[in-house]
């Protein structure tokens, strides 16, 4: 299974595409022939419990499902299978929150933080890891294919991942509509919710990709 697990619709901030958009374009790469089986919102800042995409993802097959990228002390986490009650313990407007905390939550909560783009020059994980390694020892997962990186990005996030043993993850970053798929996750089990997105990016069983050109 195929999924985006990195995307930005006009709820953030500094992206042009809903979601709307989004479906109508990966219906179009799929009749082109690329596989994609759907895609993850991971608006930043920001998480709407009310939000729910599950009529509109069985209308298009396309899995839709909600995450969150967040703004920490040590770069910026993708969060998936955020609960109420994970919320009320996060500040998601926080641009300098604690990340051992984070992660010490989202573990609490049955949630993951994974660090995004961490080779990313400012914002990326590889350059707080040193000083902070004490605090993140559950981390197994982080970003290895972004498609907004820029040259030497992705090499700095192999070297994190060769490095320490972490699994790799990808997603496309995408702010504009076309850029969507750039870079998937493949799963080797089918995922149909938060839940099973969770169990199976701590279970391992998956793979960054680039999308496949027909």
């Amino acid at each position: 299974m195929l999924l985006d697990l990195h995307t930005h619709s006009v709820a953030s901030d500094d992206s042009r595409a809903t979601v709307d958009q989004y479906i109508k374009w990966v219906n179009v790469l799929r009749r082109k022939g690329t596989e994609i089986d759907g895609f993850v919102l991971t608006e930043h800042r920001q998480f709407n419990h009310a939000l729910d995409y599950v009529s509109l993802s069985r209308k298009n097959d396309i899995l839709i499902l909600k995450g969150a990228e967040l703004d920490t002390d040590a770069g910026h986490f993708l969060v998936y299978g955020i609960t109420e009650a994970l919320s009320t313990q996060i500040d998601f407007l926080d641009l300098t929150m604690n990340a051992e905390k984070l992660v010490q939550l989202c573990d609490a909560h049955g949630a993951i933080a994974v660090p995004a783009h961490p080779g990313r020059a400012g914002i990326g994980f590889t350059y707080y890891l040193e000083d902070r390694k004490t605090g993140f020892s559950s981390i197994k997962v982080v970003e290895r294919l972004n498609g907004s990186n820029r040259p030497g990005e992705g090499e700095a996030a192999q070297d994190l991942i060769d490095r320490e043993g972490y699994y790799g993850t990808g997603g496309s970053d995408a702010h504009i509509v076309s850029a969507i798929g750039s870079c998937m996750t493949k799963f080797d089990n089918t995922v149909s919710n938060e839940e099973e997105l969770v169990a199976e990016l701590k279970g391992g069983k998956f793979k960054a990709v680039r999308m496949k050109q027909p």
